[in-house]
């Protein structure tokens, strides 16, 4: 049976995290409050755990899963190309609702889906999400819903589509967004982004010297 703490109390907080934890480390899924939405996460290096997340979803490997990390210095061993865009978005969005697409560090042994030799990276900006990454490393991390369902913004709402193939749900109070992270593609020649979301493309536009219409695809090229 799934254990769920509720973290806004100290003691909850303390012992969800060491569940946490442990469910991650023993390849078992846990769903944790980000400051989008929450998550269903996996340690990233589990392929067996990251295959769970996807069929927990309901989702095909066609559909890859993002990868959250703990901090900024986590990404230089994850990404091929850690150019100055990307350090410029880091910068300016992370901790945040900022997900950043790149060419994934070719030695590494995930299988996060189809990524083409991409990842997606995020840093959460949630502090009981950050605690818990910097103890698990880099976590595989996907929207807590089964697929073509709203993200959960509470642990309650996960459980109820999630149910038992989730071992530790993490009650954090209400995602403070709701609303799902700005992707932002850096793998190609040009910056676009995929999904617009808590971050606008006027935003991500004025840290990169871009206009908005380029990274939507609407100036035609």
């Amino acid at each position: 049976m799934p254990q769920t703490y509720d973290c806004t109390d100290p003691q909850g907080r303390e012992e969800g995290l060491a569940a946490a934890v442990a469910a991650v480390k023993a390849g078992r899924l846990v769903v944790i409050p980000t400051d989008t939405v929450y998550g269903i996460g996996a340690d990233a290096f589990d392929n067996g755990a990251v295959a769970a997340l996807l069929r927990a979803k309901h989702r095909g490997p066609d559909l890859p899963v993002p990868v959250v990390v703990g901090s900024w210095d986590t990404v230089a061993g994850l990404v091929r190309d850690n150019d100055a865009r990307m350090r410029s978005l880091v910068e300016a969005f992370w901790p945040g609702g900022m997900t950043i697409v790149t060419h994934q560090a070719p030695s590494l042994p995930w299988n996060l889906g189809d990524t083409r030799g991409t990842v997606a990276l995020r840093m959460p900006a949630h502090p009981l999400a950050v605690e818990l990454l910097q103890q698990t490393g880099p976590m595989a991390l996907s929207s807590a819903n089964t697929h073509g369902n709203p993200p959960a913004r509470s642990a309650a709402e996960a459980e109820a589509m999630l149910g038992n193939n989730v071992a530790v749900y993490l009650e954090g109070g209400p995602a403070t967004i709701g609303t799902a992270s700005t992707i932002v593609d850096l793998s190609g020649a040009r910056p676009r982004i995929l999904r617009e979301g808590a971050i606008t493309a006027e935003q991500v536009g004025e840290v990169l010297g871009l206009s908005a219409g380029s990274l939507r695809g609407e100036d035609g090229r």
